[in-house]
């Protein structure tokens, strides 16, 4: 299993170059900040403070990331996410 996974990442970016990196780099820094004041507001919405929604959505993002089964999606902070955090900040006291 985990040399299949090596194989796939090794298949995926076989044909990486620079011009593709610099398109990745563009494409990541305009989610960015389409989703930065998005995370923000979930998490003042939650009732936590904005940076546990940052936190929050920063470290969705990177678990997502690592364990999606798809080479292109989407994902990023949405309404669920304020559900999450109001039960994790009642319940931890954040």
């Amino acid at each position: 299993m985990i040399r299949d996974w090596f194989f796939m990442w090794r298949r995926e970016f076989a044909n990486y170059n620079a011009g593709t990196f610099q398109k990745d780099l563009l494409a990541g820094l305009t989610v960015a900040a389409v989703a930065l004041p998005l995370a923000l507001a979930f998490g003042v919405a939650s009732g936590a403070d904005a940076a546990a929604g940052l936190v929050t959505a920063v470290l969705a993002g990177i678990i997502i990331g690592l364990l999606g089964g798809a080479p292109y999606q989407i994902s990023g902070p949405t309404g669920a996410m304020s559900a999450v955090l109001i039960v994790l900040a009642t319940r931890y006291g954040l």
